[in-house]
């Protein structure tokens, strides 16, 4: 659900920027009241695996399309709705930047899409009412999916809603809408599985830190163990089941062909122009794979053209996936260190 700079104007994008500019800056300073130095690496590792698992696209069955894991809520369940924002901040800040997945002008509406309803809406107001505050396996469970489907149709109505805003003629409000919520509902249920899946085994192997982050109050515990694991587990997904992603487009890009007749739009204002040149500068694993030299264009309808190998095994996503999560883990570390810093400061 990552939307490219086409989709929003400039007046769009710099509102969302100055919001979730506020909001990362809001996170930051809760976390630095919060004080618990054993999060800053938990925020960090799983920001990693969080990184890994979106490059697993899984098919949707009878659509033609995929989805990916968002991870916001995840990490809301883990951390805590800051923590888990700055982290799922990084996260896409890094796809961006070093991957060109999502526009830089679109990042801070990638960042609210993807990170304030999930961490901020769905996780408060929906997994911690079903909850109710107790570590019970059914509602937990429970809890899991139905705020990770819930947060997942907020954040794609926040999407029609943008480019609405944005004056997008190619996408009408009426068929984009009708297209991506029931998509991304079968996205978001997959993603709830999954969601339930992390978490009902932290509860097994940790549920100390479910209780910390659910209570707010400092993990109490070493986290050695989970920082391992999950260390483990995020190189595993970038490096090698990242070959088993789904080749076809994932929920906007098929909500778009089937509004527009194109799974991409072009833009030719000055801002888009200068923004994406800036991105094809910094971007130096697009597509999450080696640059790959100018290619003749494919024949019409994709005519002779040979059927996708898979798993797509690929050294370029290896190390893409390798990149990527070291990426995050070290901007989620700077950002703890200089909250460390702030805190001794003050």
């Amino acid at each position: 659900m990552h939307m490219a700079d086409a989709l929003i104007s400039p007046a769009v994008g710099g509102t969302m920027w100055a919001v979730s500019g506020g909001l990362i800056a809001y996170s930051a300073k809760k976390v630095r009241e919060e004080a618990d130095d054993r999060k800053i690496p938990l925020m960090g590792v799983l920001g990693a695996f969080i990184f890994a698992a979106q490059m697993i696209n899984f098919t949707i069955p009878g659509t033609g399309s995929s989805g990916h894991l968002g991870g916001g809520m995840i990490l809301a369940i883990l951390l805590g709705p800051w923590s888990a924002f700055l982290a799922l901040a990084s996260v896409l800040t890094v796809q961006a930047l070093f991957f060109a997945d999502g526009g830089l002008l679109a990042l801070g509406c990638n960042i609210l899409n993807m990170g304030f309803f999930t961490c901020f809406f769905a996780y408060p107001l929906v997994y911690k009412k079903i909850t109710g505050g107790s570590l019970d396996k059914k509602r937990v469970m429970i809890g899991a999916v139905t705020a990770a489907v819930i947060g997942l149709q907020l954040g794609a109505f926040g999407v029609v809603v943008e480019t609405l805003a944005s004056g997008i003629s190619e996408l009408p409000f009426k068929t984009f809408v009708l297209l991506m919520q029931p998509i991304h509902l079968g996205i978001g249920v997959v993603e709830g599985l999954v969601t339930a899946g992390v978490v009902s085994f932290m509860l097994k192997a940790r549920p100390e830190i479910l209780a910390a982050a659910a209570q707010r109050q400092p993990i109490g515990v070493s986290v050695k163990g989970a920082l391992a694991g999950l260390a483990a587990a995020a190189v595993l997904t970038g490096a090698a089941l990242s070959w088993f992603a789904s080749a076809n487009p994932d929920g906007l890009e098929w909500a778009m062909l089937r509004t527009s007749g194109r799974e991409e739009l072009e833009s030719s204002g000055k801002l888009h122009g200068l923004l994406g040149a800036l991105q094809a500068k910094t971007a130096f694993l697009p597509d999450y794979g080696f640059r790959k030299p100018e290619e003749a264009p494919a024949a019409p309808d994709g005519e002779g053209a040979p059927a996708p190998a898979w798993p797509a095994v690929d050294a370029g996503t290896s190390v893409a996936g390798l990149v990527g999560g070291i990426s995050t883990l070290l901007m989620t570390g700077l950002i703890g260190f200089a909250l460390r810093r702030g805190k001794a400061a003050a």
